[in-house]
């Protein structure tokens, strides 16, 4: 028997898994969900906007404090941060290696087919790059505040305000906010199937939260940047 025999190890059932069509899936609908109740939670911060600035600004402050004294100051965030990165990281790369396995797949002379995608494919597809591009816009406007002038560390009422202030901040904002919603009406069906959560009597039910979800998020969080424009919020 050769070293080389010897040394030689399957790879680990994690790993099989990871390359499988099924397991990048599982990927997707798992990270998909995780960042689907991250929305949610984001959503009800952001509406306390509307008690003023007491409100979210105690809201903040409370964020930065969970855990403590067993956390310091801000470890918490940083905590949740790094786990929505890397389901973030996680959903954008399965998805990117399933496309492009999808697109070797089929022969070249279905190519003019290929372009014809489904409604819900290209959405998924132009929906994934929009918010993606969108999150980088996101964290240094509000959270960085590097393309927010006026805006103050530790003040978040007033950096809403101050941002979505500015025309093209909010036509930036409705755009990926609309990308969003369409994203989560196609991709909670889609991972209910995944996940084996669907069947002839579950179908109904879960297009009805697919759809609920979507609405009650791209609503929630549209009202925000409507708010800062038509005054409600100043």
């Amino acid at each position: 028997m050769t070293t080389a025999t010897r040394t030689a190890r399957p790879p680990s059932t994690l790993l099989t898994l990871w390359r499988s069509t099924v397991g990048k899936k599982a990927v997707m609908a798992v990270s998909g969900l995780v960042m689907l109740l991250y929305l949610v939670a984001h959503m009800l911060g952001n509406l306390k906007v509307f008690f003023g600035p007491d409100e979210i600004n105690g809201y903040a402050h409370w964020l930065r404090t969970l855990g403590e004294p067993f956390l310091r100051y801000e470890w918490f965030l940083w905590i949740a941060r790094a786990g929505l990165l890397a389901a973030v990281a996680a959903h954008g790369v399965s998805a990117y290696q399933l496309s492009r396995r999808d697109l070797a797949a089929r022969p070249s002379k279905y190519v003019h087919q290929r372009r014809r995608a489904s409604y819900a494919t290209r959405t998924m597809r132009w929906g994934g790059v929009i918010l993606a591009l969108f999150i980088v816009w996101h964290i240094l406007d509000l959270t960085t505040l590097t393309v927010n002038p006026a805006a103050e560390h530790g003040h978040p009422y007033q950096n809403i305000v101050a941002s979505f202030g500015r025309w093209y901040s909010c036509v930036i904002y409705i755009v990926a906010m609309l990308a969003l919603g369409l994203h989560i009406r196609h991709g909670f069906w889609s991972a209910a199937q995944t996940l084996g959560a669907n069947n002839a009597r579950r179908d109904r039910a879960l297009k009805l939260i697919a759809n609920g979800l979507a609405l009650m998020l791209t609503v929630g969080f549209l009202s925000v940047p409507v708010a800062v424009m038509t005054g409600v919020v100043k």
